[in-house]
C-alpha cells in the first residue's frame, strides 16, 4: 500500500503527522493547490544524479533547482536530473513521481533547500498522487539528516 513505509517509519519514531487526502494531482504545485497549502510549504522531491549516483533534492513546490549551486553543495562534478525510467523501480511502494523525501528509507542522500528548512512544517507526497503528509520540519531533519543548502530559486 503506497505511503505505508513512511507512516510506519514515522510511527516507529514517535513522530506526530497529519495525513491529508486530496483530489488526484501530479505536480507539487497542483498538490499544494488541491490541499490548500502555499507552494512555499509544499516539498517536492526531485530525483537527481550526482556523478551518476541517485539522490534526492527536496525544495518548495514553487521553486526550481540551480544546478551550479547544487553541484557545489553535493561536491559532485556533474549533477543532472534523473529520468523516470532510471528511478521508477527504486520506489516499489510508491506511485511514480509521488515518492516522499525520505532518501534514508531508500538508501540515498537527501539535499534540502534552505528555504524549506526555514518553515515550521513540511508537507510532502505520501507515496500517492492523492495523499500528503505534514510533519514538523525539525522532526523531518532529525529522521532524514539531509544536507541543507541554498540551491533553489523561485519560479
Amino acid at each position: 500500500m503506497p505511503g505505508q513505509k513512511v507512516k510506519e517509519f514515522l510511527e516507529e519514531n514517535q513522530v506526530k503527522y497529519v495525513s491529508i487526502s486530496h483530489s488526484t494531482a501530479y505536480t507539487a504545485q497542483e498538490v499544494a493547490a488541491s490541499a490548500h497549502i502555499p507552494g512555499k510549504e509544499m516539498a517536492k522531491t526531485v530525483m537527481i544524479k550526482n556523478d551518476g549516483k541517485m539522490a534526492m533534492a527536496v525544495l518548495p513546490a514553487n521553486f526550481k533547482i540551480d544546478f551550479d549551486k547544487l553541484k557545489k553543495i553535493t561536491g559532485s562534478q556533474k549533477v543532472e536530473l534523473a529520468s523516470e525510467e532510471e528511478f521508477k523501480y527504486m520506489f516499489p511502494d510508491c506511485e511514480i513521481g509521488a515518492m516522499p523525501p525520505f532518501g534514508n528509507l531508500y538508501d540515498m542522500p537527501v539535499f534540502v533547500a534552505e528555504s524549506l528548512a526555514e518553515d515550521e512544517d513540511i508537507d510532502f507526497n505520501a507515496g500517492t498522487h492523492r495523499e500528503l503528509i505534514k510533519i514538523k520540519y525539525k522532526d523531518y531533519e532529525k529522521l532524514v539528516k539531509p544536507k541543507v543548502g541554498e540551491f533553489s530559486f523561485k519560479k
